[in-house]
C-alpha cells in the first residue's frame, strides 16, 4: 500500500471488497463492452449490415481489456469513451467500425451507472434483509425481559428489551419497502442519442420508426432488465440518482437510531455490543468499553444522510437535454454513499449478532424506579381494601415526590413503598407492597406485540428472502 498519497478509508477500512468491485473501473470497462456487444447485437438483428464474425470478435475481447492502450489514448483525446471504443477496436480490427455505432457517450456511461446502482442495491438489500434476520432473532429471545421504557430519556411505563428491539426492526422494514420499490423502478437509459430523440437512429435505420421503437426494449433484455426510461434528454433523469441514495439515507438514519440506543444503553451497562478479548477501549483508561461500532455506524451514517443532498441538488440544476456539472459530483457521491452505508451494515449486522444482554443491571434499574411505576396499581388495590380514590391519588402524589426527594437530594434508595406501607389510608402491608412489585405486570401486550410483528409481517419478508440469508460481517479495523 502506498502510505504518499490519499486513500479513502470506505474502501481501506469500511466497506466491503464485494460492494468496492461493484463501482471498481474494471466492472465499469466490462459493463461498457458488454453494453456496446449488446448494441451491435440489436442493430444486427434490426437489419444492419453487421456480421456474426463481428459479434464473435467482440465477445472474444470483452473481459480482456487493453487498459494500457484506452490510457494512452485518453492522454491524447481527453476523452474516457472514446478512448475506449479506440481500444476495443485495437483488439477488434474487423468490428472496429461498427462499435458505438449511432450511440453517443451516455449510452455507456449512463446505463452503466444504472447497471452498477441495481447491482449495488441488490447488495444492499442482502445485507439490510440480514440485518433484519439477527434482529429477529434478539426481539424474539428477550420479547418477555422487562425493561425501563424511556420517554425523553426519563424513566417511563415499562416494555421489554424485545419490544424495544422490535422498534430497530421496524425502522429497517421501512426501508426495505422503499428499497424494494426503488429497484422496481430501476430502467435503463437504452440508446437515445445526443439529445434523447434518436435522430441518429433514423438515419441508420433510413427513417423506419417501427423498427427504432424495438431497439431500447432489446438492449434492456440483453442487459437483464425489463425495459429503458421511455423518454430522456441525453441522460437519465438525475432524479433517479436522489431515489437511490434518498433510501440509503433511510438505512443510515434507522441505523443511527439503533446504534444511538445501543450507545446509551451501553452507558447503563443494560446492553452491551461485542468487545473481543484483546480490544483495547481507550489509551488512557483501560477499564473502558467503548461503543466503538455503534459509535461508527452513527458516524459513517452521518455522512451518508448529508450525502443525500448531493444528487438532489445535481438533478435540480440540469439544464434542459444536460449539462456536465453532475458527473464529477456523481463519481464521488453515488459510490460513496455505497461504499459507506455497506460498511454501516456490516457494522450493524456485527454488532446485533453480538449484543450482550446484562438481566441483573436491568433488574436492578427497573426496581429502583417500579414503585412510582407501580403507584396507580397500588392505588386501584386500596380502593379495593375500601379507600377512597381522590384522597389516595392525593397522598400517592405527596409521598412519591417525598420518595423522589430522598433519591436525588440524599442518594439513598427509593422508599416510596416503606412510606405508602406506613399511612393507614391504604391499608396495604410492606408485604403486601413488595408482592405487587412483579415486573411483568407492567409489561403490556410486548411479548405479544413481538411475536403478532415477527410472525405476520418479518417472517413472510425472511421467507421471500431465505436465499439471501447466512451473511457474517467481517470488520477490518
Amino acid at each position: 500500500m502506498s502510505t504518499d498519497v490519499y486513500v479513502s478509508p470506505l474502501s481501506e477500512r469500511y466497506a466491503s471488497k464485494e460492494m468496492q468491485y461493484i463501482f471498481s473501473p474494471d466492472k465499469k470497462f466490462r459493463t461498457w463492452r458488454r453494453l456496446w456487444i449488446a448494441l451491435a447485437e440489436t442493430e444486427k438483428e434490426l437489419g444492419l449490415d453487421i456480421t456474426d464474425e463481428q459479434i464473435a470478435e467482440l465477445k472474444a475481447h470483452m473481459d480482456d481489456i487493453n487498459y494500457d492502450v484506452a490510457k494512452a489514448r485518453e492522454k491524447e483525446v481527453r476523452h474516457d469513451v472514446m478512448s475506449h471504443v479506440y481500444a476495443y477496436g485495437v483488439q477488434c480490427p474487423k468490428a472496429k467500425g461498427i462499435i458505438h455505432l449511432g450511440a453517443t457517450s451516455c449510452y455507456v456511461g449512463d446505463n452503466t451507472d444504472i447497471i452498477v446502482m441495481t447491482e449495488a442495491l441488490k447488495l444492499v438489500k442482502k445485507k439490510l434483509v440480514n440485518v433484519m434476520d439477527e434482529l429477529a432473532k434478539f426481539a424474539d429471545k428477550y420479547k418477555d425481559q422487562p425493561t425501563l421504557a424511556f420517554t425523553h430519556f426519563q424513566p417511563a411505563q415499562p416494555t421489554t428489551v424485545g419490544k424495544r428491539a422490535s422498534l430497530w426492526l421496524q425502522e429497517f422494514m421501512l426501508d426495505y419497502e422503499d428499497l424494494n420499490f426503488v429497484l422496481s423502478t430501476m430502467k435503463l437509459l437504452g440508446s437515445k442519442g445526443t439529445t434523447g430523440t434518436q435522430a441518429s437512429f433514423l438515419e441508420l435505420f433510413n427513417g423506419d420508426q417501427e423498427t427504432i421503437d424495438k431497439i431500447d426494449p432489446m438492449i434492456a433484455k440483453k442487459m437483464g432488465f425489463e425495459a429503458c426510461v421511455p423518454v430522456s434528454g441525453q441522460t437519465y433523469s438525475r432524479k433517479m440518482d436522489t431515489r437511490v441514495l434518498n433510501v440509503l439515507a433511510g438505512i443510515a438514519a434507522s441505523a443511527t437510531k439503533m446504534s444511538n440506543d445501543i450507545r446509551l444503553l451501553q452507558h447503563l451497562k443494560e446492553v452491551e455490543e461485542p468487545f473481543e478479548k484483546s480490544q483495547i477501549g481507550s489509551s488512557a483508561m483501560a477499564y473502558k468499553r467503548n461503543p466503538m461500532r455503534s459509535e461508527r455506524i452513527a458516524s459513517l451514517s452521518r455522512y451518508v444522510i448529508c450525502d443525500a443532498l448531493n444528487p438532489a441538488i445535481t438533478s435540480a440544476t440540469q439544464w434542459f437535454e444536460r449539462t456536465l456539472d453532475d458527473s464529477a459530483n456523481k463519481r464521488l457521491s453515488v459510490p460513496e454513499g455505497f461504499l459507506a452505508i455497506d460498511g454501516i451494515l456490516d457494522l450493524c449486522l456485527n454488532v446485533v449478532d453480538g449484543l450482550v444482554v446484562y438481566p441483573k443491571v436491568i433488574e436492578k434499574h427497573m426496581m429502583a424506579e417500579l414503585p412510582f411505576m407501580a403507584t396507580e396499581n397500588i392505588m386501584m388495590d386500596a380502593v379495593k381494601a375500601g379507600g377512597d380514590r381522590q384522597e389516595l391519588h392525593e397522598k400517592i402524589r405527596t409521598l412519591s415526590m417525598q420518595a423522589g426527594k430522598t433519591v436525588k437530594e440524599e442518594g439513598k434508595d427509593n422508599n416510596l413503598l416503606e412510606l405508602i406501607a406506613e399511612d393507614e389510608a391504604f391499608n396495604l402491608t410492606l408485604d403486601e407492597l413488595k408482592a405487587s412489585m412483579d415486573p411483568t405486570k407492567y409489561v403490556g401486550r410486548s411479548a405479544r406485540q413481538v411475536e403478532i410483528f415477527i410472525r405476520d409481517v418479518i417472517n413472510p419478508i425472511l421467507q421471500e428472502n431465505s436465499d439471501l440469508l447466512g451473511v457474517k460481517a467481517e470488520i477490518n479495523v
